[in-house]
């Protein structure tokens, strides 16, 4: 099951779906709305509300809370960083409002500016956790591979003029998949205490001069794919042999793989629930 949680049909209309009225709102009962969610990190402090700059988490509260006239908590499935984009974010909020579930995602669209957009809205009950539920996850990392930048790749890739092994790439990647302890793939800034997760497929393509590394997994640690990337391209540079990176992955003690790679390569492509 993915995030079309199959809690309602999402073309069933509340009992009055013209309704935005905030009269006798909180008679109504509590209902708890999914939404999925794209946007364009480049101008954010990313999603979880930051003391010192705009997140996505911020903007789209408020949009929410213009639209339902009560206060939201809004909690999302997956804290992208600073300049990290998404197709498939993945967030809920309680309300009382009777709209039909569908019509959740147009009015908030009218809301939000240009740089987030709701893809979807769809009721869950009101036990359904954004974070606790059994996912997998699916990142790409995209590295524009040329000898000269192009400037309209340049908020949603990496540019690296340097010739990749992509061969080599592909023979590390290989190492990474199944359940492994990834303790040496996070940031040292993860205060996670369980470090092990299963990657169920990771692949290197490339389309002309883009180079898109897929990875799907049942989670991942703080950086974690970022740190992928900058290993395999440590492996495409030729610095490291493929075999590297296993090396990385069984050691027991600290190695650090290579550099993280930047963030606005990265995107945040679906969370599948269940």
């Amino acid at each position: 099951m993915s995030t079309e949680v199959s809690i309602k049909d999402e073309h069933t209309l509340a009992a009055d779906p013209g309704d935005f009225a905030v009269a006798n709102r909180e008679e109504r009962p509590l209902r708890r709305i999914l939404l999925v969610i794209s946007y364009d990190g480049t101008n954010y402090c990313g999603w979880q509300v930051q003391p010192n700059g705009t997140s996505i988490q911020t903007v789209l509260q408020a949009a929410i809370e213009d639209l339902v006239g009560e206060k939201i908590n809004l909690t999302g499935a997956s804290r992208t960083d600073s300049g990290v984009h998404a197709l498939g974010q993945v967030a809920v909020f309680d309300t009382h409002m009777g709209i039909a579930q569908e019509r959740f995602a147009m009015a908030l669209n009218q809301r939000l500016p240009r740089d987030i957009a709701i893809q979807k809205s769809v009721e869950v009950p009101l036990s359904f956790h954004p974070r606790y539920q059994k996912t997998s996850k699916t990142y790409e990392y995209k590295i524009f591979n040329a000898r000269k930048p192009q400037p309209l790749c340049r908020l949603y890739s990496y540019f690296v003029p340097q010739r990749l092994d992509v061969a080599a790439m592909e023979r590390a990647a290989g190492y990474l998949c199944g359940t492994h302890d990834f303790k040496n793939f996070a940031s040292t800034k993860s205060n996670v205490k369980d470090t092990v997760r299963t990657v169920y497929a990771l692949t290197l393509s490339k389309d002309g001069d883009m180079l898109t590394l897929k990875i799907t997994g049942d989670g991942f640690l703080y950086n974690m794919v970022r740190i992928i990337a900058g290993a395999l391209l440590k492996v495409g540079f030729g610095q490291k042999p493929p075999e590297f990176v296993r090396q990385v992955l069984e050691s027991e003690t600290r190695i650090i793989p290579g550099p993280t790679a930047p963030a606005h390569g990265l995107t945040l492509v679906e969370i599948k629930y269940g």
